[in-house]
């Protein structure tokens, strides 16, 4: 027994470091076998690393942010006061009366500690009925101590919520509470104890600092890296998808119960895999390190995913290959996969042509990042209903804005202008996507 040191395992082929991503512990807080005590993560994926032993938190190596090497030490564990801290918690909990009256004197403020309407019962009564004191699907009396599990997403939701974890029950791994959990929370009329509004005159001068950390820091390294290498140029255009508006809900009225609802996603991916033959140079990577562009035959187009963890691009490989119901099919699993966390490193990569979608949230126009290295993304702006002129007449039709931008450094405007043109064209004549 004693002193333990856990060092950092090798959590995958080819690391040597990773980045703190959230604590679970803190030093003194004692511990069970496999109880989660930290996220760390790599290039290739956020991992939660188990305690290997039982024990109480001696010491802590690093703060949220920091790099720390596969090998050196994460935690120091003290294996002698978590057996010490098991026997009181146990007796406390289902010793009989005999039990307790042979622990010593010191020992027997944790028990007392318990809330005070067992002091008016028989002195038989608190040692059996401090289970039913907080019964745990309920947590109506949550310990002080209780570690809560949840995403830094969903606590700075139910702190702005004005709501205690504690009182939420987890559906996740090891009770680990999800957004969906807070919502049922509050679908069944949980209790929301945030402070009431401030008046609209009230200065509000607090400052918040927030560091950038994991999936976060990656996503700012990649755009600066993105936009500091590529010098982009941007090229707006207005597509009329009243057509496939209609083809769109002709489909979908009489798909099968397997196959996925079809959204204006899917069409366009296969219009980009249908004319990319006639662009190369836009489905490509730039190696500006070695001045070799890469123009690819195969479609592989990223989409990129918002998540509780930040922005994801899953990537649906060959879309070439694909009809429309398999590239619908597909999105919707790398999609999900990437919400969910489950997304393998093969998901992950290996695309040639980005496509970002703002279509929920509107908007007339965007600047879409290039995704490095790749040397064009497309921006897809929600479909709404406008007045315009046709034959003369002034007709209501459904309008469409795209936004893209391209690598000016391999890609000429009016190779980058021509894309858009094509694909536009398919998008208002959408029979031609199957032609």
């Amino acid at each position: 027994m004693g002193i333990h040191e856990f060092k950092l395992p090798d959590i995958g082929e080819g690391v040597v470091e990773g980045e703190i991503v959230e604590w679970h512990v803190s030093v003194g807080d004692t511990v069970s076998e496999d109880d989660s005590i930290v996220d760390i993560m790599t290039d290739k994926a956020t991992v939660s690393i188990p305690s290997p032993v039982s024990g109480t938190v001696s010491s802590l190596s690093g703060a949220v942010g920091d790099m720390i090497a596969v090998g050196s030490t994460l935690v120091g564990f003290d294996t002698d006061a978590a057996v010490e801290g098991q026997e009181v918690e146990e007796e406390g909990d289902y010793a009989d009366e005999a039990d307790v009256e042979d622990e010593p004197v010191e020992e027997v403020p944790p028990v007392v500690s318990e809330p005070e309407i067992v002091a008016t019962e028989p002195v038989p009564e608190p040692v059996k009925r401090v289970p039913e004191a907080a019964p745990p699907k309920s947590k109506s009396v949550p310990s002080e101590n209780e570690r809560v599990l949840a995403s830094p997403a969903v606590r700075r939701r139910a702190r702005e919520a004005g709501l205690d974890l504690k009182m939420v029950n987890g559906s996740g791994p090891a009770g680990r509470i999800r957004h969906a959990d807070l919502d049922a929370f509050m679908a069944a009329g949980g209790t929301v104890t945030g402070a009431p509004p401030s008046a609209y005159s009230t200065k509000r001068t607090e400052v918040k600092e927030v560091k950038v950390v994991g999936l976060r820091r990656k996503i700012a390294e990649q755009m600066t890296l993105s936009k500091s290498r590529i010098p982009h140029f941007s090229y707006f255009e207005e597509v009329d998808v009243t057509e496939l508006d209609e083809l769109r809900q002709v489909l979908n009225s009489s798909k099968d119960e397997n196959q996925p609802k079809l959204t204006y996603l899917p069409f366009i991916m296969l219009a980009l895999s249908k004319i990319m033959p006639d662009h190369p140079e836009c489905n490509g990577h730039y190696d500006d390190d070695n001045g070799i562009v890469r123009r690819f035959s195969g479609v592989n187009l990223g989409i990129a995913t918002q998540t509780e963890r930040g922005l994801y691009v899953p990537v649906v490989k060959h879309v070439e290959a694909m009809d429309i119901w398999q590239a619908a099919t597909e999105m919707q699993r790398v999609s999900g996969a990437a919400r969910g966390g489950t997304a393998s490193l093969d998901d992950l990569t290996g695309s040639t042509f980005t496509i970002t979608s703002l279509g929920r949230e509107g908007g007339l126009g965007a600047t879409p990042i290039i995704n490095h290295p790749e040397v064009a993304i497309l921006g897809v702006h929600k479909a709404r209903e406008m007045p315009v002129v046709r034959d003369g007449e002034i007709v209501v039709r459904r309008i469409m804005n795209l936004s893209s931008a391209f690598d000016h450094r391999v890609v000429d405007g009016a190779d980058g202008a021509s894309l858009i043109q094509h694909l536009r064209k398919l998008l208002e004549y959408p029979a031609l996507i199957f032609m």
